[in-house]
């Protein structure tokens, strides 16, 4: 991931309800979710929904796949690993892999 896209995700992931959409696709797992459900869960109307679904798309954080009559919207997980993999690249000076979870001990000694 790029500072671009990286700043994009950022902006997108700054407004509450966007973010909270995103944790909720994350829970789906990779089967998602319908936009109507997720209207549903985040007490929404539909055409804000959309709106917050559209601008997530756009950023790169999820993606849309289309089944019968219903859209469905999964987290982009590659994209959510790649934002996480950008804050983290310079942790400690490279001393440390935030993989592994190693980067806590690694900075703090």
């Amino acid at each position: 991931m790029n500072e671009l896209q990286a700043l994009a995700a950022f902006g997108s992931l700054s407004q509450e309800t966007r973010l909270r959409i995103v944790r909720l696709l994350v829970k789906a797992g990779p089967d998602g979710m319908a936009a109507g459900a997720v209207g549903e869960a985040m007490g929404a109307s539909s055409s804000k929904t959309s709106f917050h679904l559209s601008h997530l798309e756009r950023a790169g954080l999820i993606r849309s796949r289309r089944e019968a009559r219903s859209i469905i919207y999964s987290a982009a997980y590659p994209a959510l690993s790649g934002l996480i993999e950008f804050l983290m690249k310079d942790c400690c000076q490279g001393r440390c892999d935030p993989a592994g979870n190693a980067c806590a001990e690694t900075c703090e000694a």
